[in-house]
């Protein structure tokens, strides 16, 4: 028995010494993650409910929660290490890094800036210039869509002093447009257009892709966490975006998941589907197509902090370097 047991603990030793591990896989606890999305479930997030549903997070050694929080909460809440990925757009990123929020922007998923303007056809607004003089109505003077505006206006010489500033706080700014309250509005490319489309009200539609490239939302995480989680993120950047090119090659899985995990948007596929549609539409454009999905625009996020250090409320005061805003060392290799 003595010379069984030494022989045993021989092969262990062995076997450990060769860098072979006889504990199963399945007994190593996976890494917790913590995902904040937008404040409520939404046919937008299709790829984090699809991925957690076909088991590539579990797969690969994630234990991943997604929650809902507000978008304002969310750059704090990772910064703070209480959530280990959020979702966030360079304009919010940018001034929050210049606050010392320690977060980091590690991969594109809103490669087209989703923030928009939208007027209807029968105004006769087609360009930012004809925005002069007319009445927009916005939720109010802050975040993305404030910034997307500014710069918008920007293009043709206009501040938001040559224009009526009507606020909905309630965000109902796409109604006052459907009747005629205002000229115009800011939104959501992936949203108000479509369901107005739905209402049968035709809208034009402005976008600031061509004039500042300014960075859409992408995953970010906290620089602690960054260091102490680097790998299992790096899994987790991988998953997603798999499921990123699944439900673009095949929308219909996205709607599935998506029904699955948030059953009252079951009822009315046609308008999820339309949302659906209009968000892959925004995943990619030329620098993706060139680098890969999710991949992020350095030259973007440059021009984006220079316009934005311009704008007075913007909260960009000083010279912020790319190293204290993005890292691409979780993206895969293309």
């Amino acid at each position: 028995m003595r010379l069984v047991v030494l022989g045993v603990l021989g092969l262990l030793i062995s076997a450990c010494s060769s860098g072979t591990s006889t504990v199963p896989s399945a007994s190593i606890a996976p890494t917790d993650l913590k995902v904040g999305l937008g404040y409520i479930p939404s046919i937008q997030f299709a790829p984090f409910y699809y991925a957690q549903q076909q088991g590539y997070y579990s797969g690969a050694g994630l234990a991943v929660t997604l929650e809902n929080k507000n978008d304002p909460e969310l750059i704090t809440l990772v910064g703070q290490g209480a959530l280990d990925l959020g979702i966030g757009d360079g304009t919010s990123v940018i001034p929050a890094a210049g606050q010392g929020i320690p977060v980091r922007y590690i991969a594109t998923l809103y490669a087209k800036f989703p923030n928009v303007v939208l007027a209807r056809t029968s105004s006769g607004i087609k360009v930012a210039a004809d925005l002069k003089g007319r009445n927009l109505g916005t939720p109010g003077e802050y975040g993305s869509g404030w910034i997307m505006l500014q710069a918008l206006l920007h293009s043709a010489g206009l501040t938001t002093a040559d224009l009526t500033i009507t606020q909905y706080p309630d965000y109902g700014q796409a109604t006052a447009l459907a009747q005629n309250a205002v000229d115009a509005a800011t939104g959501f490319v992936n949203n108000e257009p479509v369901v107005l489309a739905r209402q049968g009200v035709s809208v034009n539609v402005l976008t600031v892709d061509q004039i500042t490239p300014l960075p859409g939302p992408g995953l970010i995480t906290g620089v602690a966490t960054l260091a102490a989680k680097h790998d299992a993120l790096k899994a987790f950047v991988a998953a997603t975006l798999r499921a990123v090119t699944e439900i673009q090659a095949d929308p219909q899985k996205g709607v599935d998941a998506t029904f699955a995990f948030a059953p009252d948007l079951a009822s009315d596929p046609a308008g999820q589907r339309a949302i659906l549609d209009a968000t892959i539409a925004t995943w990619t454009n030329d620098y993706t197509a060139s680098h890969g999905i999710g991949a992020i625009n350095p030259d973007a996020w440059t021009a984006s902090v220079a316009f934005m250090r311009s704008l007075p409320d913007a909260g960009v005061s000083t010279d912020i370097s790319l190293d204290k805003l993005i890292t691409t060392e979780l993206l895969p290799t293309h």
